[in-house]
């Protein structure tokens, strides 16, 4: 195939690496794929690190074939459960990690969501709430019970399937949407509403926790891992003043240096769709004190990339003979 011909990289997204009994937003790569999928990486490409790539592009030495593997938001799997098979594969990685002073005091607004939506067994029948400038009302009728037979047949579904099996499903879906625009104040009041209204305990599983302070040092160690930075509190940046943006990017930034005590030199836009982030939030990540930031529209680096608009191509739970298919189908459409 010409693209895999021609010099190049691919930089491939991860989240976790878990297997978890609900994954609404497929984030999730079992370890037994996650391994076959380096094993692919060690075989047939080129394994980088992203800043290693990013000299490349500058230097328009790009290799064939190249790949690099990045995280995003720093689940504490990424040191559990991944850093031991990319050391085993000698493969490197960056983790882009989301926080600030704070530490992971709760689990992130999309898992607490999944949590009290799709896990609590007992709900209240009827919803009212207001979301932003929308008033909501959701019936939950029979589903209010959520049986273990139910639960269980509803335990692989997602958001990329069309239809919703219950209303808890379909108010999951809406709220998500709804919630990741919202400025973080109104974020937290939903979800403290949705907390108080479920009744449910208010806890953080050990399973969707996210890295603390030490855990971020010893990820780092050794330098297999570079830890880049994701901002304070994972928003949507296009929708948030100059201002906002800055401080969520610098302060999350500076966090990071004073725990890991070097220059943390790569930024991941959250979400990191075209839309998501703005020509403002690349002026400001330039001048911030990066070497590059990764976005998240697919693509293959070639060597007149923008270090700062660097496209992914986002990793689902393949097994290993899927991930190859993936992979090449992903040189062809760059």
């Amino acid at each position: 195939m010409a693209g895999l011909a021609t010099p190049g990289a691919v930089i491939l997204i991860y989240h976790r690496v878990a297997e978890i009994p609900r994954d609404p937003q497929l984030l999730c790569v079992r370890r037994r794929h996650f391994g076959e999928q380096l094993e692919v990486l060690r075989e047939h490409y080129h394994p980088m690190s992203l800043l290693e790539l990013v000299g490349a592009v500058r230097d328009r030495k790009l290799p064939k074939r190249a790949v690099v593997v990045t995280f995003d938001d720093g689940y504490a799997d990424n040191l559990v459960d991944a850093r031991p098979l990319l050391a085993d594969h000698g493969v490197c990685a960056t983790v882009f990690v989301v926080g600030g002073d704070g530490g992971p005091a709760r689990e992130f607004w999309w898992d607490e969501l999944e949590r009290l939506l799709l896990e609590t067994e007992t709900l209240p029948r009827a919803l009212r709430m207001t979301v932003g400038a929308d008033a909501w009302h959701w019936q939950l009728g029979e589903s209010a019970w959520y049986r273990p037979e139910q639960s269980e047949r509803d335990r692989g579904w997602n958001v990329q399937q069309p239809d919703n099996p219950g209303p808890r499903q379909e108010m999951y879906r809406a709220l998500h949407e709804r919630l990741r625009t919202l400025p973080l104040p109104q974020r937290r009041k939903v979800m403290d509403s949705l907390q108080a209204w479920s009744g449910a305990e208010r806890v953080v599983r050990p399973t969707h926790r996210s890295l603390a302070t030490d855990e971020i040092r010893e990820l780092a160690d050794g330098g297999l891992v570079e830890i880049g930075a994701h901002t304070l509190t994972h928003p949507v940046l296009a929708t948030l003043p100059t201002d906002a943006q800055q401080l969520e990017i610098e302060r999350n930034k500076a966090h990071l240096e004073q725990i890991l005590d070097r220059p943390v030199r790569s930024f991941s836009y959250p979400y990191g769709t075209r839309s998501d982030y703005s020509v403002e939030t690349v002026k400001l990540v330039r001048r911030g004190g990066f070497a590059c930031a990764c976005a998240n529209f697919a693509g293959v680096v070639r060597s007149d990339a923008d270090s700062f608009e660097l496209p992914r191509v986002l990793v689902r739970d393949w097994d290993g003979d899927e991930f190859a298919r993936r992979l090449r189908q992903a040189w062809g459409n760059g």
